[in-house]
């Protein structure tokens, strides 16, 4: 793949930062007015790269979510925590608030309609730690042997808020985060809606596979997983203050490594909303338990 840049935009650049996912875009002002040309450019390196870096960002509330919006409808904040006063797009990622996301998942995958696009800002970061990485669900499908892809093309696979990731991520608001159960039971494999690429929905809050036993559902989701992480298929982003990461949720997962002890990290996340993950076979996601359509804006 070449890297990408707009004829119509020479100021803005697009560098590849590893062989199957990331890039950092060059050029672009996030807080100040754009063209829509400068939007279809960033799009465009998204979609091909699967999360972009912008360095030095510096952007409060209105300006973050204004940007967001060139890219669609916003979420709320989180479909279980309430946001922060008069910010309601708003979900802060807060070290000091016990929230850490130290497992490899895809955010919000237990609601039926997991946000499409994530832009997270830095705003306090830790002097030594802190990096986060973002893994290609694209290219961990693409890399299956023939006769596991065909089996994950006809798995369906249940996500839940009471999972294995939130024993590991969620610290002091743990009965909080399962106050409400949510479980959504989505096609391992999607087809994602812009691309028609598939990918691997998978990650920490995948609790089962729907028709097997719970000693099978561990034992192939663990095998199907650890396509997704091989290093070859990662990108690890050393954050600097000011930091916006855009990724793309349909064909990604992350991990936010723990590393930084005591030391404050704090980011602030804004999701652009997304549909409802179709499979292979052309079967939608179903919700099991649990209503978030007002946090998706579907409610119907």
């Amino acid at each position: 793949m070449l890297d990408t840049h707009a004829p119509s935009t020479p100021r803005i650049g697009v560098r590849r930062l590893a062989g199957a996912i990331g890039a950092e875009i060059t050029g672009v002002d996030a807080g100040g007015p754009l063209d829509q040309d400068v939007v279809t450019v960033i799009r465009a390196a998204l979609l091909e790269h699967k999360v972009v870096f912008l360095r030095d960002q510096q952007l409060d509330y209105a300006q973050q979510v204004a940007f967001a919006e060139r890219f669609g409808e916003l979420t709320q904040g989180h479909p279980i925590f309430a946001p922060p006063q008069q910010k309601p797009f708003l979900r802060e990622i807060d070290s000091a608030q016990g929230t850490r996301a130290n497992h490899w998942h895809t955010d919000l995958t237990f609601v039926d309609r997991p946000p499409a696009i994530a832009l997270l800002h830095a705003v306090v970061i830790p002097p030594v730690g802190g990096d986060t990485m973002w893994a290609n669900a694209v290219a961990a499908y693409q890399a299956l042997p023939a006769e596991l892809r065909e089996l994950a093309d006809r798995l369906r696979v249940v996500h839940s808020n009471d999972s294995d990731y939130t024993d590991a991520t969620v610290v002091n608001g743990r009965l909080d985060y399962v106050s409400t159960v949510y479980e959504t039971e989505h096609p391992a494999v999607r087809v994602h809606p812009e691309t028609g690429e598939r990918a691997l929905v998978l990650g920490g809050f995948a609790k089962r596979i729907s028709g097997l036993s719970p000693s099978a559902s561990r034992d192939v989701l663990r095998a199907l997983q650890e396509y997704v992480t091989v290093p070859e298929h990662t990108v690890r982003w050393q954050w600097r203050v000011g930091d916006l990461a855009i990724w793309d949720n349909r064909a990604t997962q992350h991990y936010a490594i723990y590393d930084y002890g005591t030391e404050h990290r704090r980011c602030e996340r804004v999701t652009v909303a997304g549909d409802v993950p179709v499979g292979v076979d052309g079967r939608p996601a179903v919700v099991l338990r649990g209503d978030t359509s007002t946090y998706s804006g579907t409610g119907d």
